[in-house]
């Protein structure tokens, strides 16, 4: 293993997105992940397409860097495995629904009492406290209760959900920001053991903060305005000579400027009606209407051409296959290709930051139901035949 954590022990008994993607994320930077799941079944991410005949690809992206061991945490016999196994962890994830481990007999005190310096992050939808800390969480419902869907696509249509599971995602991010911040005031700031509580909505809507800010001074709801900036213009996706889409944004006065120049539009830098940001976002659909135009007279290569001579931030609308082809996600290592029993090589995003001295790295694909299991109980000296009758009685 490289990369800056590593050393740093995970336990991650989490399923599904959130949690799980936060301890890739560890794994990635060089953490060792020790995956847990339910014996027979497994992580619900492995019935998740799409397949290649039996193999779940979301299962082996998603689950990288990862061992994998079965244990039934239900059980007392599995209780105390999981203890005996905390005491090695720095580290453990978890996304049950607030309350559902105290139930079984896994308070705080008793995960703790083999390790009372581990770090627990809980993931949930709605939070630890609250009136709806016990509510039913998933991605989807929470990036509507979070107030993004609402201000997602076209004002004449309906709301629009992200394509993959945004919230997901993000909440993976504020889960593993939490712990490596935990760690940190523990072993460096010499504060007490944290328990990290990450709700779903709460990570999204903390994006929100304009939205939340133009409510509360100027009483205004924000609404769908679909590929539209609500704070500049202009700024949107623009269809090319040749059929294909770009999007050009224009954050700031300067980029504008560059934008006017590069379509020989100086005239639009002295009239009033053009020449600041709120002029212009009171003419949207005429700066939409006069970009179009523009774009409409040039293929992609010609305008990607003038856009990069005059410095104005665009991208052409990539599909996989696109950056596929792309030399400069080749470049940054974006397209990395490890081993998968079943799939053969398989490639996977890269790893996320880059780190100059000791970068992380993709080690392996999404690992087979308890593949490790075994080993990691004869690390806690449990004996083979000890092991066999944990199999049999479906503890593990």
């Amino acid at each position: 293993m490289t990369g800056p954590l590593r050393g740093l022990r995970v336990l991650d008994i989490a399923t599904v997105f959130a949690g799980p993607f936060a301890a890739a994320l560890l794994g990635d930077m060089g953490a060792d992940v020790l995956k847990v799941e339910m014996p027979g079944t497994g992580d619900p991410l492995r019935a998740l397409g799409p397949f290649k005949g039996d193999v779940s690809l979301t299962w082996a992206a998603s689950a990288r860097n990862k061992r994998s061991m079965t244990l039934d945490l239900r059980t007392p016999a599995g209780q105390e495995i999981l203890c005996q196994l905390l005491a090695q962890q720095d580290v453990l994830i978890e996304n049950f629904r607030p309350g559902t481990l105290d139930k079984w007999g896994l308070p705080t005190e008793r995960l703790r009492s083999t390790n009372p310096d581990l770090v627990i992050v809980r993931v949930s939808g709605y939070g630890q406290t609250g009136p709806n800390k016990g509510k039913a969480g998933f991605g989807t419902p929470a990036t509507a209760y979070s107030g993004y869907a609402h201000i997602s696509g076209f004002p004449d249509r309906p709301p629009v959900l992200p394509s993959v599971s945004l919230v997901d995602y993000l909440t993976g991010m504020y889960a593993a920001m939490g712990a490596l911040a935990a760690i940190y005031q523990l072993r460096v700031a010499g504060g007490p053991p944290e328990e990290v509580d990450v709700a779903l909505y709460e990570s999204i809507f903390r994006m929100l903060e304009v939205v939340v800010a133009e409510y509360d001074v100027l009483h205004q709801v924000r609404e769908r305005t679909g590929n539209e900036l609500a704070a500049s213009s202009p700024a949107g996706i623009y269809e090319t000579k040749d059929g294909q889409w770009l999007v050009i944004v224009t954050s700031t006065e300067h980029t504008f400027r560059r934008l006017a120049e590069a379509m020989d539009r100086a005239d639009m830098l002295t009239d009033p009606r053009y020449s600041t940001n709120r002029a212009r976002l009171d003419r949207r659909e005429e700066m939409n209407r006069i970009l179009s135009e523009w774009t409409g007279q040039r293929t992609r290569a010609e305008l990607t051409q003038v856009l990069d001579d005059f410095s104005v931030p665009h991208s052409p609308i990539y599909s996989a296959e696109d950056i596929f082809s792309d030399p400069h996600y080749a470049a940054r290592e974006m397209l990395v290709e490890v081993t998968h029993p079943q799939l053969g090589e398989i490639k996977l995003p890269g790893v996320v930051p880059k780190f100059s001295e000791n970068p992380g790295n993709v080690r392996s694909a999404g690992p087979g139901l308890g593949e490790h299991t075994d080993s990691v109980l004869k690390e806690l000296g449990i004996p083979q035949e000890e092991i066999e009758s944990l199999r049999e009685r479906g503890i593990v």
